[in-house]
């Protein structure tokens, strides 16, 4: 939700993760690399009178990117510059987003201070990287701005006291499609990027958004989450455990990325959710449970059937099933038996005093399966 995406993960990105294009993929920037360079750019034309265009930053990692300018004004005490943001191939909602930075001299001796400008939120809960009550822009871009702006004010021979407010036209209503409200970060998108280069199709940003909201369940006092892998298992894991939102954490298919994350970071509890075909990925020990990166093997479906008493020839029509929900239409026990071997995997995943409690949702959103406390 956020290169920006707080959280990961944008339910757009998320759809288009299965209609990846053939051949090499293009890299993209950052909202934060964007910031950067409109910064710089702007900070240089309030000291100089001059724009930059295009604009050249300097990467954590080394790379130096121009960036063209799509706005420039200056004068009244304050200049501002926009860059238009190139996500290259990846499916990101901010693509073709403008990142507006307008600077002004700030308060002596107050260095440089982030503002949150029209779409850009501010953080309203403990547990992100930035504390509640400051503009939504992780810590990686402001390091990438103050290090531009220093270098700045030190080749004109200034203070360097720089108040910096980042806008993004549109972010409150592409910020709605994200993980912002849930985490707490309210009118607005994130500005991230740790790079600054936008990987397409990388599932970093994913597992990050995972991670921001067990980090926000920690920090509130939220005991219980689920993980749930879709918009019907987070319906059906809210009504069955009387779950607020803020307790639902959307893990897709990283079933194990979460678990990982809560092995270092523990809960008191944990419920997964989500259809058939997938808790049976999971009870067969996948971790990943992307249709692209693991099956369902049938045959072990069949002997699972097996013992729960279903005859030779419903055994054979499942290994012989086209999908998973065919098979369970052969053997409705089986929700219960998948259920019980996921949660056993989860806890051969996590280490430490964590309850698991297993929940298999069918595609109306009913649950059939339950395991655990």
């Amino acid at each position: 939700m956020i290169h920006h995406y707080h959280t990961a993960a944008l339910f757009d990105k998320i759809i288009a993760m299965d209609r990846k294009p053939e051949g090499k993929l293009r890299r993209g920037w950052t909202t934060g690399a964007c910031a950067t360079a409109a910064a710089k750019a702007a900070y240089t034309a309030l000291l100089t009178g001059d724009f930059p265009d295009p604009v050249t930053i300097r990467l954590p990692r080394g790379q130096t990117p121009a960036f063209p300018l799509a706005q420039k004004s200056v004068g009244g005490g304050s200049a501002t510059a926009g860059i238009i943001k190139d996500a290259g191939d990846d499916p990101d909602v901010t693509h073709g987003a403008l990142i507006i930075v307008t600077v002004r001299a700030g308060q002596a001796g107050a260095g440089i201070t982030f503002h949150a400008g029209e779409g850009v939120g501010t953080v309203t809960r403990p547990g992100l990287p930035i504390p509640p009550g400051e503009p939504a822009i992780n810590p990686a871009p402001r390091k990438m701005i103050r290090e531009a702006l220093d270098a700045i004010a030190a080749a004109q021979g200034v203070a360097g006291d720089v108040a910096v407010t980042i806008a993004i036209p549109g972010g409150a209503k592409i910020a709605e499609r994200t993980w912002n409200p849930r985490l707490g970060i309210t009118g607005g998108l994130s500005v991230l990027g740790t790079t600054g280069i936008v990987i397409p199709y990388s599932c970093s940003a994913w597992i990050h958004s995972i991670r921001r909201g067990i980090d926000v369940a920690r920090a509130t006092g939220i005991s219980h989450i689920a993980g749930a892998t879709g918009k019907t298992s987070e319906a059906a894991v809210r009504r069955f455990h009387g779950l607020e939102e803020e307790s639902v954490v959307d893990m897709g298919d990283f079933v194990g990325g979460m678990l990982k994350y809560l092995n270092t970071h523990p809960l008191p509890r944990v419920t997964i959710a989500g259809g058939f075909a997938k808790l049976t990925k999971l009870a067969q020990g996948h971790l990943d449970l992307h249709s692209a990166r693991s099956q369902v093997d049938l045959d072990r479906l069949a002997a699972l059937a097996g013992t729960l008493g279903a005859d030779p020839d419903i055994q054979a029509s499942i290994r012989g099933a086209n999908t998973a929900a065919q098979a369970l239409g052969l053997a409705p026990a089986l929700p219960d038996a998948v259920a019980r071997l996921a949660r056993e995997e989860a806890l051969r995943v996590l280490s430490g005093d964590i309850a698991v409690d297993i929940l298999v949702v069918d595609r109306q959103g009913g649950a059939i399966g339950h395991a655990g406390p």
